[in-house]
């Protein structure tokens, strides 16, 4: 109830619907802003783990810029209902150029579903289309993007999904970056357990255990393989004679002259001024 200053009339103001009602944490579906634009904590947050995450794969799997994301129809649905722009913000999100792409079987799945992803074909059709290998039989989008990404993801490419399934096939596999959406924002998902397990498998490989390495050198010795090595004396430290230094002769000092050697000084003489004089004379 609003009451007006001037009349004193009373009125009653309707609530303002939220466009985001679906996804917001009100149950009475008032406008509540995300807690992401209440919080600028937690992007930062966000930002710093998916840094981490870059790092992981650019040192551990090879993945450069431009960045290589292969989306489907399910990734773009959700960016339309949640009015996300892809290609403004996933470039902020994972710090660096990206290139946005999709094959034909996606393209082909959404046209077929009709006018319920009408919006999600038209986004997927501005990104680029890869070849893949179903060009003349056309398969599911999660089966066309598994096949992209196997045989440990030689081109190097993200998936971008919300396909439940498809995620689950994923990560069984290794070094394959998984995205989707949730709360209205892009996440980047952790890497795989696998990827994880492959990785401290090749680091384990490289360096031999101290128990291994005693056994090879006892091999080693028994088949005659190691060169033994004569044990070298020990140079005994011979005395030094005295410090060249020491022995020189000492310079001799010039005596210094006597006090009665010294010049006697001048004594200065008085010259006799016209006054004087005059009183000297009449004395006389």
């Amino acid at each position: 109830l609003l009451r007006c200053p001037l009349s004193g009339e009373v009125k009653r103001q309707r609530p303002v619907s939220c466009a985001r009602s679906q996804n917001c944490p009100s149950s009475t579906g008032l406008l509540i802003p995300h807690l992401s634009f209440l919080n600028p904590e937690m992007k930062i947050k966000r930002q710093k783990t998916a840094k981490k995450l870059l790092s992981f794969y650019k040192y551990n799997y090879g993945f450069r810029e431009p960045f290589q994301i292969l989306l489907d129809g399910t990734f773009c649905q959700a960016a339309l209902k949640n009015k996300i722009q892809i290609k403004e913000q996933m470039p902020k999100y994972l710090m660096g150029e990206i290139q946005l792409c999709t094959t034909s079987c996606v393209l082909k799945e959404l046209q077929s579903l009709g006018k319920e992803l009408y919006g999600a074909k038209l986004i997927a059709q501005r990104f680029q289309v890869r070849n893949c290998s179903h060009m003349k039989n056309p398969v599911g989008a999660s089966t066309c993007l598994l096949s992209m990404v196997e045989n440990n993801n030689p081109h190097h490419y993200f998936v971008a999904t919300q396909d439940q399934e498809l995620t689950v096939k994923i990560k069984i596999l290794s070094g394959i970056p998984l995205m989707y959406i949730i709360q209205n924002t892009m996440v980047l998902e952790k890497p795989s357990p696998k990827s994880i397990a492959q990785l401290q498998s090749l680091h384990g490989n490289q360096f031999v255990p101290v128990h291994q390495q005693q056994t090879i050198q006892h091999l080693k010795e028994e088949q005659g393989l190691v060169k033994e090595s004569e044990p070298r004396c020990k140079k005994r430290k011979r005395k030094g004679g005295p410090n060249p230094l020491s022995c020189l002769k000492k310079k001799v000092q010039p005596q210094q002259q006597s006090s009665k050697e010294k010049k006697r000084r001048r004594a200065r003489k008085k010259k006799r001024t016209t006054a004087s004089c005059v009183k000297a004379e009449a004395t006389m």
